[in-house]
């Protein structure tokens, strides 16, 4: 344990992330396992990125955002991976102290952005289903940069205070993270200070940040389904469900992760089951955005197949 003497007594000024697992011979094979799902992940997104930006058609809002969020998911897993695969092939697991605030930090920060774009992609499926004929006018362009970059404000706000507040904690010993990455609950449990403040700000901030984020999507879904179930056509009620589908269905994998993340802050028992939902919220989730999106999109598996194949449209 490396530890800074201090008047009081003594400093944790690193930390010991003990992984995924602590077999020599798991360790390789996690390794190769995890270095192709980065892989995947982030040509998957890029793949996303340049399908959205040669194909005319995915010029709306709705893959304005969609472009925002592949970003996010290759902020999001090369915040976490490259330092856990550089873990797996080490034998050195130590973390500084102020690498672990960053990593916190910057998790924080790409996970907030990711909430709040969920939600306003909910309400740009909302307008163009329930109020298509102002549709235009209240999801213009500069609309849509406005809410991104609200999204980043309030998001950055959120992870900054939730870092300065972790700041303040003392940390005496113990110093192993049962964990692969840095996060709030598994710092918690190492602090030798009192953490109701933090527990206080984390609270507000799932209320803020979660919970009213998933109230609105369930708000704009309601009015979606009623306007849909109103379309006389079933091809017409298919199309508009389908349009409605791949967001929801992140939406449930990043929300269903998340609350089982942060509902069962100070146990230690529970350690072991957050490594696996970690890997379900960091991984497994921005892996499999590409595929859920363009898996019944026609217009994103035309474009991805050009872009494949290196035919870019002729100006």
């Amino acid at each position: 344990m490396d530890l800074g003497t201090s008047r009081n007594g003594s400093t944790v000024t690193e930390f010991i992330l003990l992984g995924l697992t602590e077999s020599p011979v798991l360790q390789p094979v996690l390794f190769v396992i995890f270095f192709l799902a980065y892989v995947a992940t982030v040509g998957g997104n890029f793949s996303i990125l340049a399908a959205i930006f040669i194909e005319p058609k995915l010029h709306t809002p709705m893959y304005f955002f969609l472009g925002n969020l592949s970003l996010l998911d290759v902020g999001c897993i090369t915040v976490t991976v490259p330092a856990m695969l550089r873990h797996l092939i080490s034998n050195d697991r130590s973390i500084p102290y102020r690498s672990c605030l960053s990593q916190l930090f910057f998790f924080h920060l790409l996970a907030g952005v990711d909430c709040f774009l969920l939600t306003v992609m909910a309400y740009d499926r909302y307008l163009a289903i329930c109020q298509p004929l102002t549709y235009n006018t209240r999801m213009g362009w500069g609309i849509q940069r406005v809410m991104v970059g609200m999204s980043c404000v309030f998001s950055f706000s959120n992870a900054l205070t939730q870092t300065v507040a972790l700041s303040t904690l003392k940390f005496c010993g113990p110093n192993v993270i049962n964990h692969f990455y840095c996060d709030l609950p598994q710092l918690f449990q190492l602090s030798c200070s009192s953490i109701q403040l933090n527990e206080k700000l984390l609270f507000v901030a799932a209320a803020f940040m979660g919970v009213a984020p998933l109230v609105l999507i369930t708000v704009s879904y309601a009015h979606v389904v009623a306007a849909v179930l109103r379309i006389r056509s079933s091809e017409g009620r298919k199309k508009a469900f389908s349009t409605c589908s791949s967001h929801l269905t992140v939406v449930g994998i990043f929300y269903g992760t998340g609350v089982f993340s942060y509902m069962r802050l100070g146990s230690v028992e529970a350690s072991d089951k957050d490594k696996g939902i970690g890997i379900l919220n960091t991984i497994i989730s921005p892996m499999l955005n590409p595929l859920i999106y363009s898996l019944r999109n026609p217009d994103v598996q035309g474009a991805l197949r050009r872009v494949l194949m290196g035919k870019w449209p002729s100006k």
